[in-house]
């Protein structure tokens, strides 16, 4: 029997993360952020008071990537980070200057979404963020 390696799951979801990830940070660079970033940005305002740890395993990025990511925020002055109440963790929080960052890359970043469902027909949209969040939880 012949495995046929291209229609590997990993392989063919590591090459359309990249490849979304990579429009993405195109349509963002102008602003200053990457899709990762602008992620991050994201996750805070809508879920604040979150630690690192909590916030990296709610939007599947390791620490690392996370804390480095966070800094460079950070510096640019688009979050603050504060101590948490408990233990040694850090609290992130959108700053004003991030909260404007956010609403100027709204309508890029829907525009973006846009883009990405009018390229897939079949599966349609739907279907295929179903199939992720069914994937990102195994």
């Amino acid at each position: 029997m012949k495995d046929d390696f291209d229609l590997c799951m990993v392989l063919n979801t590591r090459m359309a993360a990249r490849a979304v990830t990579r429009r993405v940070d195109r349509k963002l660079r102008p602003y200053g952020v990457t899709g990762a970033q602008f992620t991050i940005l994201g996750s805070l305002r809508n879920h604040p008071g979150r630690s690192v740890t909590e916030m990296a395993e709610a939007i599947a990025m390791d620490r690392t990537t996370l804390s480095r990511n966070l800094a460079l925020l950070e510096r640019k002055g688009l979050v603050s980070a504060t101590s948490a109440a408990h233990g040694n963790g850090r609290i992130g929080a959108v700053t004003e200057a991030g909260r404007t960052v956010i609403d100027d890359l709204l309508p890029e970043w829907r525009k973006a979404q846009a883009e990405l469902r009018g390229l897939l027909s079949d599966p349609d949209f739907d279907t295929m963020i179903a199939g992720l969040r069914q994937l990102s939880r195994v």
